[in-house]
């Protein structure tokens, strides 16, 4: 859940079911005829082309050879892509816009969100990405932890704001509605989940000194135990996040999120409460680059 949808401050959105996954493939047989039936139409063998055997055989040698030389063409990188964004190295040529760029994610961080992003187009995604992450976590919900997101996210000016306007949205009634007391935690034998994983990362607009980023997000909300009136449900939406630059780092000065684009849902069966509460648990979070 985030703040809002509109402004980026205050109101619910709506959760959805997704996930699929394919597997296919087919399988073709060749018989192959005894000596003696695959002849010349009269029931004699022909004599082996020894000659074609060897220029057949030196023909499937010089393809893949071929084959290796190409494929690794595409190794190594270096320098700017060509568009004046520096920092994509191993990027190959035609490449699709929304393919991962290969550059390697920050090594710092600002408590558990990450910092330290490079000044340019791509820094600015995997910070919205980060970013994107942290405002819809289970912790902005927690009064505690929700003070140090907003001053390690947002940029300095806005901080006094928006503490304000994150407790105005996480009031009482809002924790009550999902299952939470006023620190922000589940009932006994509960537990909250809020997850966000982004799909894809879109500048929108570019300047030295500012950004704006939107993230393509899914994830799972809601409680999971037994008699949970929120139970834990999938949901994709769009967040924009518009960016700063400020004491070397981008910096969210506001952000909105709308619904979707979201794919057709399936007839997946969905699993119970242990093993969704379980899940989160035992799996890790992502640092995400662009």
């Amino acid at each position: 859940m985030s703040p809002g949808d509109d402004d980026g401050y205050g109101n619910d959105s709506g959760r959805s079911n997704d996930g699929y996954s394919t597997l296919g493939g087919t399988r073709q047989t060749r018989t192959r005829l005894p000596d003696g039936q695959g002849g010349d139409g009269y029931g004699l063998r022909r004599p082996p082309r020894k000659s074609r055997s060897l220029f057949t055989v030196i023909g499937v040698v010089v393809l893949l050879l071929a084959a290796i030389a190409f494929a690794n063409m595409g190794g190594g990188g270096g320098g700017d892509d060509g568009d004046g964004t520096p920092g994509s190295r191993g990027k190959k040529a035609g490449s699709a816009p929304t393919a991962a760029t290969g550059t390697k994610p920050v090594a710092g961080k600002n408590g558990d969100i990450a910092s330290g992003f490079a000044h340019d187009q791509q820094g600015a995604q995997s910070a919205a990405a980060n970013y994107s992450v942290a405002l819809v976590s289970a912790d902005i919900l927690k009064p505690a932890q929700r003070t140090q997101i907003v001053r390690q996210v947002f940029v300095a000016g806005r901080v006094g704001e928006l503490e304000t306007r994150f407790n105005q949205a996480y009031s009482k009634d809002f924790l009550d509605k999902v299952g939470l007391d006023e620190s922000g935690k589940a009932a006994e034998g509960m537990t909250y989940i809020s997850r966000t994983a982004p799909v894809g990362t879109k500048v929108t607009q570019f300047a030295d000194s500012s950004a704006t980023v939107e993230v393509w997000c899914t994830g799972v909300f809601g409680t999971a135990g037994v008699g949970s009136t929120n139970p834990v449900s999938n949901d994709w939406f769009t967040m924009t996040l518009k960016l700063q630059w400020e004491n070397n780092d981008w910096k969210v000065d506001s952000f909105a999120q709308e619904d979707g684009p979201a794919p057709v849902n399936t007839d997946r069966t969905a699993s119970n409460a242990d093993e969704i509460a379980k899940a989160v648990e035992e799996y890790g979070g992502f640092t995400y680059a662009r």
